[in-house]
């Protein structure tokens, strides 16, 4: 049978560009080498964000005295632990139904079939011999953890390898300072693990706000996490009495760093390799498909999307561009796949979460006298003081003539949920003084934004206000919710 689409991967991508091509009227199939779910199911986000929440139940209860909880402190029983994330990844699986849910609205699934492979332009070879043929493809095959060739690399993990791990390491090297890096350091820190983070950008998490990664590299030092920036090579790992001794370079020394485990998060190239492009014709920049705005590949009849193009490594970014894809295989290019607000974060203790631009960012693009700036610490918010978490801060960036928000970061306790609330705020296009009128419920860690934004209407004229209070220099304004300077 000839369909009109195929789509290549399961995962966040894959699984809705199927069903919205099917939506669309398509006939659609959608093939999988192995168990459906993609890496954010299997060994990405969903397992990653059980290990979390046990940190983050560890840290709970260290407070259990503070609160008149009479209890012994946990230990971490790491074989228990990895076996819990597994069940949760079965049931998340099982919650989902994806097969059944495809093939209940018709959709074709190929699961469990090996790597598909191109013959031609238009037909898709499976490992069992079968022969697909297809009017449009969607390539939404992800991607998978780099490893690096260097003397010894044999000796390091990723982190897909980490859910293989039989017990907890004394020691680990987590060699990475981007989001994946952070959070696996964290983690292992807080289950007792002796952690180091390394990295060769100058500070961690390079593409957030300075703030974020000043705040975060502090937190960390307090929590017992060496971080190493600014390492210039790696050059060998030897394996000496069961530990792993990590050579590299920074400053011009030769340094070695010995633990019993060695993580590399330091990438994520698409999975390209057994797709057989060149069969198809079809255009690779590096380790990504090469697709345009409207996530056509070089063949026109080819799309892609999801981590395969290399453009946002995110579920939710996936999700958007499957859709987009899907819309431009069967109706024609005409919807480009614009990232314009993207919320985003990771789930270190403290978590942090970003939309739109850094203060870096704004400054250059809009000019110094119109970027506003307010940061307001949790330690000012009551409901931080009542669950005592008080570390971390909301900060909000505005355009001067626009009084449009163009930026939100923040670290702290649920800071992926509350950049949500500015993000909808600016895909709606709310002025700041709106933002600062939402009346957010009391006593919540949201109420951070409502201080942030009040902090700038006041900076801009906004709302009126006495000379004398002026004169006063009362930073903050009318706010009940502050602590002593």
């Amino acid at each position: 049978m000839r369909y009109d689409v195929i789509v290549v991967g399961s995962g966040p991508a894959g699984v809705t560009a199927a069903l919205r091509a099917r939506e669309l009227g398509a006939r659609v199939a959608l093939v999988e080498r192995g168990r459906p779910g993609g890496t954010c199911t299997l060994d990405g986000c969903v397992p990653t964000r059980v290990l979390a929440h046990t940190a983050r139940l560890l840290r709970d209860a260290a407070q259990f005295a503070g609160y008149g909880l009479q209890a012994e402190r946990p230990t971490v029983d790491f074989a228990r632990v990895m076996a819990r994330t597994q069940q949760v990844v079965y049931q998340v699986q099982e919650k989902k139904q994806l097969l059944a849910h495809l093939e209940g609205v018709g959709a074709v699934a190929f699961s469990g079939v090996g790597n598909a492979y191109f013959l031609d332009p238009h037909r898709l070879g499976l490992a069992d011999g079968t022969t697909l043929e297809g009017d449009r493809f969607i390539l939404c095959a992800g991607g998978s953890a780099r490893r690096l060739d260097f003397p010894g690399a044999e000796y390091a993990a990723t982190h897909s390898d980490v859910w293989t791990f039989d017990r907890l390491p004394a020691s680990v090297i987590v060699v990475g300072g981007g989001a994946t890096g952070c959070q696996l350091a964290s983690i292992f820190a807080a289950f007792g693990s002796q952690v180091t983070l390394m990295d060769v950008a100058p500070r961690l998490l390079v593409t957030e706000d300075a703030l974020v990664a000043s705040t975060l590299m502090a937190e960390f030092g307090k929590r017992g996490i060496d971080v190493i920036t600014g390492i210039s090579a790696l050059k060998s790992i030897e394996l000496r009495d069961g530990l792993r001794y990590l050579a590299y370079e920074r400053d011009g020394q030769a340094l070695t760093r010995p633990a019993e485990a060695v993580v590399l998060a330091v990438g994520w190239p698409g999975n390209l390799r057994e797709l057989h492009l060149e069969a198809a014709g079809v255009a690779t920049t590096g380790a990504y498909v090469q697709v345009d705005d409207y996530l056509q590949t070089s063949v026109p009849h080819i799309f892609a999307a999801g981590d395969i193009t290399g453009k946002m490594m995110l579920v939710q970014s996936a999700s958007h561009q499957a859709r987009v894809a899907a819309e431009n295989a069967v109706l024609g290019p005409q919807r480009k796949a614009e990232h314009r607000l993207v919320p985003h974060g990771g789930f270190t203790d403290p978590e942090y979460a970003s939309v739109g631009l850094t203060e870096e960012q704004a400054r250059a693009s809009l000019g110094s006298e119109r970027c506003v700036v307010a940061v307001v610490p949790y330690a000012d918010m009551d409901r931080a003081v009542i669950d005592g978490h008080t570390v971390g801060f909301g900060k909000l960036l505005v355009d001067r003539e626009t009084r449009h928000v163009v930026g939100a970061h923040v670290v702290g306790e649920l800071a992926v949920e509350i950049v949500e609330l500015v993000a909808a705020g600016m895909a709606a296009g709310m002025r700041v003084e709106q933002l600062a009128d939402l009346e957010i419920a009391y006593p919540t860690y949201t109420a951070i934004v409502g201080l942030a934004a009040r902090q700038i209407v006041r900076e801009l004229g906004v709302v009126p206000v006495a000379p004398e209070w002026r004169a006063l220099k009362q930073v903050r304004g009318a706010e009940w919710e502050r602590r002593e300077d």
